[in-house]
């Protein structure tokens, strides 16, 4: 005689839980069981202290005190324009500031500030094109927000960069 669904025999502590069915897909992989490694694994980084992957939190961070510098101190007090009449010119101060100095130095100010900077996959500054491709894509904001598990932007994987703590 069948007992239907609650038949179900208890499981021992020893044996390990299986994910419920909507946990695989709502949940992501990791959620299942599946273990990922930490950013940065599959590209050979350490995954804490300098030269590791640097994690949204500073370069979000980054962001916003270059984008501070380039509203407020470049544009509204050393140009003197409004961004709220000229929206367009923070972005491109932000774009030429970014252009410049990741081209030079590998980092921006707020990179500095944070203790990030970009660099090419084999770890050295990243050349003038890559860098260009990554500073027209990051003004376009879209692709920044869109990232892997070793937390690249698309920016990053067009260019062949990755921001890391320096």
């Amino acid at each position: 005689m069948s007992k239907g669904p609650q038949s179900k025999k208890p499981r021992k502590k020893s044996e390990p839980v299986s994910p419920r069915w909507t946990q695989t897909w709502l949940g992501g992989v990791r959620s299942a069981g599946v273990d990922l490694g930490y950013p940065g694994e599959r590209l050979g980084l350490p995954e804490e202290g300098l030269e590791s992957i640097a994690r949204f939190g500073r370069r979000i961070g980054a962001l916003v005190i270059d984008w501070m510098i380039c509203t407020w101190a470049i544009t509204q007090a050393l140009l003197r324009i409004s961004p709220g009449e000229s929206p367009w010119v923070p972005v491109v101060v932000f774009g030429v500031q970014y252009l410049l100095l990741v081209g030079l130095t590998g980092q921006t100010f707020g990179h500095r500030l944070l203790g990030i900077r970009v660099a090419a996959m084999d770890g050295g500054r990243p050349a003038w094109f890559p860098t260009l491709v990554r500073t027209v894509l990051l003004c376009l904001a879209v692709p920044a927000l869109i990232f892997d598990r070793d937390q690249r932007g698309i920016h990053d994987r067009a260019s062949n960069t990755m921001v890391v703590r320096s």
